[in-house]
């Protein structure tokens, strides 16, 4: 069976931790925290959430009263209004009423011409508090908070999906370690064999071929070896960046299971499958969506409803010279009228958008029970897998043994031999692309339970 224990790995770390000279050690666990710290998409989910909380408090604010100041002031090259009076006599009167009429002396009053508004000013507070928006403030408040709860269980969707590729990463980074510390194995035996190969054609007992052979067989595996270790490394920088930091080669990552057949058995993450859909992000995402479409419906209704509102307004004016102030108390009663004909069009389109967004639950939920079902199939599958792979691994194991033995007393040929020890370092690979696929299933069918 295949050990784990250590696997160097260039992970997750942050500048201060590239500065020490010791190796540091990163579970699964822990790579996991990292990414979920570092991820951009984590970062952009964050920064979601607090517009999502910008623009419920700019929804609450619409319960408040609207206030509106304003100032004027003009100078005109001449006044706005200019009038004439025009001059003529004017009769004298002596203080009795009744002598004005037929008064025979008059005073001379000459034209008299009038100008008015060549400059002024005017300031003006108006605050409007609303008493009926057809209950757009309401429903728009509701929406807003629904749109927290929305960018929060968005968030958590893009946490489980950095999860999942994190761990995707870490266990195609153990098969890749675990593939390399096989190719070692197989690279001591052939060259003890190399050994025994040269010995026996020194003393004539073999041919040069087999010596060639073994060489040949070795500068295979070399280029193997070459390739799994640029496969880490590249897996490595991967992991890296998708966590948002810098790679760093000194540093090692630590497995905690302490051997790959103490893999539990899929029963024990077994739940019933239409229960496990309504704890996924994914279902009550859909229903804040059909909840979202019914609160877009009634805000549009609103839009077709009175709207009346209570105010005051506080003014100062100098335009004639002299300074007034006067305030003003006023109530406002819009209907939209006009807008009935074209708003109910409106209405209906936005139920229809509403049973769009019911037809989309049910079909996403049906989705999620076949998603479900699939995972929990590929889990058992996987595991089934290992069984099977454990079991070529002792086949290969023996077939080696064997081979090993006979061509030591001359029953079987170089070639034997060799082909055996291919058999069996294919074995074990298989074994652990098995075990590391059943980890990454396992994760899969959590995240597809809601768990």
């Amino acid at each position: 069976m295949i050990q784990t224990s250590k696997y160097i790995l260039p992970l997750l770390i942050s500048g201060s931790f590239c500065l020490s000279a010791f190796a540091q050690n990163y579970s699964l666990e822990q790579c996991k925290e990292l990414a979920l710290k570092n991820n951009v998409a984590i970062k952009n989910s964050r920064l979601n959430i607090q517009g999502a909380e910008q623009t419920k408090k700019e929804a609450f604010t619409k319960y408040f009263p609207s206030v509106n100041a304003s100032a004027n002031s003009f100078r005109s090259s001449k006044a706005l209004m200019e009038m004439t009076i025009k001059g003529g006599n004017l009769p004298v009167y002596d203080g009795n009423p009744a002598n004005l009429a037929t008064a025979t002396q008059f005073a001379y009053f000459p034209d008299a011409g009038i100008s008015m508004l060549k400059n002024g000013n005017m300031a003006m507070v108006s605050a409007t508090q609303p008493l009926f928006a057809g209950g757009r403030i309401v429903n728009g408040n509701k929406l807003a908070n629904l749109g927290i709860e929305t960018q929060k269980l968005s968030a958590s969707l893009s946490a489980n999906e950095i999860r999942l590729q994190t761990e995707q990463y870490f266990w195609q980074i153990v098969s890749l370690e675990e593939k390399l510390k096989t190719i070692g194995q197989v690279e001591l035996l052939l060259q003890n064999l190399q050994k025994d190969v040269e010995v026996a054609h020194k003393a004539g007992i073999t041919a040069m071929n087999d010596v060639l052979a073994v060489k040949l067989k070795r500068n295979e595996l070399a280029g193997n070896r070459l390739k799994v270790e640029n496969g880490i490394r590249m897996c490595k920088m991967a992991l890296c960046q998708y966590a948002g930091v810098a790679y760093d080669s000194t540093l090692e990552i630590t497995y905690s299971d302490t051997d790959f057949k103490l893999l539990p058995a899929p029963e024990v993450y077994a739940v019933d499958a239409p229960e496990a859909v309504k704890q996924r992000a994914e279902y009550q995402l859909l229903q804040k969506n059909v909840e979202a479409s019914r609160l877009q419906t009634r805000i549009k209704q609103g839009e077709l409803l009175p709207e009346a509102g209570l105010g005051v307004t506080y003014a100062t004016e100098n335009l004639l010279g002299y300074e007034r102030h006067y305030g003003i108390a006023f109530a406002s009663l819009k209907v939209p009228v006009s807008d009935w004909w074209g708003g109910s069009h409106a209405v209906r389109r936005k139920k229809l958008d509403e049973q769009v967004a019911v037809n989309n639950q049910v079909n996403a939920n049906e989705q999620m029970l076949l998603q479900i079902q699939q995972t929990w199939q590929e889990l058992t599958e996987s595991y089934k897998q290992i069984r099977i792979a454990e079991v070529s691994v002792e086949q290969a194991t023996e077939n080696h043994r064997l081979n090993s033995d006979y061509y030591k007393v001359g029953t079987v040929s170089l070639s034997d031999l060799l082909t055996a020890q291919v058999s069996l370092q294919q074995a074990k690979d298989k074994y652990v692309d098995a075990c590391t696929d059943y980890m990454t299933r396992r994760i899969r069918y959590l995240q597809a339970t809601g768990r």
